[in-house]
């Protein structure tokens, strides 16, 4: 809808002399709503959002690496507390 009014706005400045008090008026009226496009738009990504993402795959990758390597010795220890008992 927004698009539409600005649209309007551009076409109302054609229909008057550069210059004018009209003219001045919707190209005012051409900037406002610009920048109300602007506003609508959603905001980028924080950097702390981005920090704490990437720690937290930091974080998984770090466990899913250490059950890769460690698995031999979680499953022999399970054994040795077999035959202990």
């Amino acid at each position: 809808m927004l698009e539409l009014e600005i649209d309007k706005a551009i076409r109302e400045l054609s229909n008057h002399a550069v210059g004018s008090q009209e003219y001045v008026k919707a190209l005012e009226c051409v900037v406002k709503l610009h920048r109300m496009k602007e506003e609508e738009k959603p905001s980028s990504v924080s950097k702390d959002t981005l920090f704490s993402i990437g720690a937290n795959l930091v974080g998984i990758l770090m466990v899913i690496r250490h059950e890769q390597v460690n698995v031999i010795f979680s499953r022999a220890m399970q054994m040795v507390f077999r035959i202990k008992t």
